[in-house]
């Protein structure tokens, strides 16, 4: 068991941690990041991107994470491979410990722990994951433009990504399992006024079926979850928009959350309640989500990580010349 310290402790590899990192080491502090379970974050589990600015071209998920990682210890970051399972944020050094005991100290510590997309886990969903099957309809409707596709999910989430889905489609169909929305009253008014848009009710999914010869999605297995019957229903894209769950089980009752677990920030920046911890990307996020958006308040927590701890070595030199 070893005991790691660092100007800038970071837990979580995907953009957002590794910009933090990438600023971090080009201020000279030298950051630690500890990748956690899924390293690089959802992009890993990303095939084409191509919203992320600087490429004309379509971009592999898992290939911008790797650049990302490869310039972060090109700059002096260093990657750990660890699994946290406990933190200590009453300072003066933050501490989380892995689960084989290593210990990492840092004089800031930036979460970017991120969140992952809830699914349905029924048979299908994850086989035909990028081929069809989405949990994302701002990162992956560009691809569906033309086609017919289905939103599954009833709140205020399910009921944004039919509306957005409507730029790429004129045919939109919202499958929900009960006979009424959970979205926000505006949401669902736009939802029933939009005429690309149609809702399936007391529908629930049981399996997404794959085309035999091609291999990509082709239908959804319904059920009534009324009356029990079952249904086909053919589509060529399928949204499943259930929510997501942020990763900050690690925090409960350290730092502030809302109500649906994510951390709670001062507006407009990425610091959190205690000096010195900061949170970024989708673990403080839960209303853009995306790569570029984590990478900038990423970047943000980093300035403001240099920032305390430039503010608090003058503090400690103006303590001194008083005594």
């Amino acid at each position: 068991m070893a005991t790691h310290t660092t100007r800038m402790l970071i837990i979580g590899s995907g953009p957002a941690g590794l910009t933090a990192a990438i600023y971090g080491a080009r201020a000279g502090m030298e950051p630690i990041v500890v990748q956690g379970l899924q390293p690089g974050g959802q992009l890993t589990i990303t095939t084409d991107v191509e919203n992320y600015p600087g490429f004309r071209d379509v971009i592999q998920g898992p290939w911008l994470m790797e650049e990302m990682q490869a310039q972060a210890e090109h700059v002096g970051t260093r990657m750990l491979w660890d699994t946290i399972v406990e933190v200590d944020l009453s300072g003066p050094m933050f501490r989380a410990i892995g689960d084989g005991g290593d210990v990492y100290e840092g004089e800031t510590l930036v979460i970017a722990t991120g969140a992952q997309a809830k699914w349905l886990h029924v048979p299908g969903e994850q086989e035909l994951s990028g081929k069809g099957v989405s949990a994302c309809a701002t990162c992956d409707g560009f691809f569906y433009r033309g086609k017919k596709v289905v939103v599954i999910g009833g709140g205020n989430t399910a009921v944004e990504e039919a509306l957005y889905l409507t730029n790429h489609s004129e045919d939109v169909t919202l499958i929900h399992r009960r006979d009424s929305l959970r979205s926000e009253k505006i949401l669902q008014d736009r939802l029933m006024a939009n005429p690309r848009i149609s809702v399936l009710w007391n529908k629930r999914v049981e399996r997404f079926v794959a085309h035999p010869e091609a291999g990509d999605l082709r239908a959804l297995e319904l059920i009534d979850t009324e009356t029990g019957e079952k249904s086909e229903f053919e589509t060529e894209g399928a949204f499943v928009a259930i929510g997501h769950a942020p990763s900050t089980e690690l925090f409960k009752g350290k730092l502030e959350m809302d109500s649906s677990g994510y951390l709670i920030v001062e507006p407009g920046t990425p610091r959190t309640a205690i000096p010195g911890v900061f949170a970024c990307g989708d673990v403080m996020d839960h209303t853009y989500r995306q790569a570029v958006t984590a990478a900038g308040v990423g970047c943000m927590a980093a300035l403001d990580a240099e920032r305390y701890l430039a503010e608090k070595a003058f503090a400690e030199k103006v303590t001194e010349a008083a005594e």
